[in-house]
């Protein structure tokens, strides 16, 4: 364990390797989005393939009941088979985030694990975070158990954390962009102060992407783009999938320690043939 970069693991070596999320255990690390598959029967491929066990889902963009008449995402993903995150995408107000997740809860009867996004530009996407702040407050002190998309600056997250939320999930780059992990730093400082799970949600692009960061210890990681903008979603979604279980593995083992000026030979040094070589 020598070389492990740093040691807050939730849950011993000798015992099942599940994520809890306020009251709820898990046991996928992988969390998948629902919006811009070709139709519902794609997503559901998608999810299955996926391995995941907590779906979400834009209120303002997706039917969940909300639209009688229209095609309803609960029949081709049952709630009796998928914990439903209900998410705020498209909110620019901690107004009309929390108007959203109060529509989400009675929808759903009394659910009440959320997904919280308070956008601040329609370009970018970034987190508008004292509109954040302002709606976690009120979402918390109504009873809802709110899984927080921020800035990946750990003050923000300490305070998220210091209003009783239970996730935080900072951006690893731009919502969709497929960047990848852009400040891994950052993300390393956030997960080494967290007392709750700390989830990389926006900018994962590849596989590779998803090990990285669960690597570094994230707890879970969150993507929609990632998977429905592949050229084989369903692959992509099974890809993702073995990323992120390498990713954990990789995390538990402990990496080696970085040697930059020496190499240390894998085979025994010891017992050695004489060597024949001219003096």
């Amino acid at each position: 364990m020598g070389g492990s970069p740093r040691f807050r693991f939730r849950t011993p070596m000798t015992s099942p390797d599940t994520l809890t999320i306020a009251d709820r255990v898990f046991h996928s690390r992988l969390l998948v989005g629902t919006g811009k598959y070709r139709d519902f029967s794609q997503t559901r491929e998608a999810i299955e393939a996926s391995g995941a066990e907590i779906v979400t889902v834009a209120i303002r963009r997706t039917n969940i009941g909300q639209n009688p008449g229209e095609p309803n995402l609960l029949d081709f993903l049952s709630p009796d088979r998928y914990t439903i995150l209900p998410n705020t995408a498209g909110c620019y107000t901690a107004e009309d985030a929390v108007r959203t997740l109060r529509l989400a809860r009675e929808l759903l009867d009394g659910h009440n694990l959320v997904k919280l996004e308070v956008l601040g530009d329609s370009g970018n996407l970034f987190p508008n975070m004292p509109e954040t702040l302002a709606a976690a407050r009120t979402l918390v002190a109504d009873g809802f158990q709110v899984m927080v998309y921020c800035s990946d600056d750990p003050i923000q997250c300490r305070m998220l954390e210091d209003i009783g939320v239970a996730a935080v999930m900072p951006l690893a780059s731009l919502i969709g962009s497929g960047m990848g992990i852009v400040n891994p730093w950052n993300l390393r400082l956030i997960i080494d102060q967290a007392r709750v799970p700390v989830l990389v949600d926006a900018g994962v692009g590849t596989a590779s992407d998803a090990a990285i960061a669960m690597e570094l210890g994230c707890d879970a990681i969150l993507m929609n783009t990632a998977i429905a903008g592949a050229r084989d979603p369903i692959r992509m979604a099974r890809a993702m999938r073995l990323g992120v279980e390498a990713g954990r593995e990789a995390y538990l083992a402990g990496r080696i320690k970085r040697k930059y000026y020496d190499a240390d030979p894998s085979s025994p040094t010891e017992g050695l043939l004489p060597s024949t070589r001219a003096a």
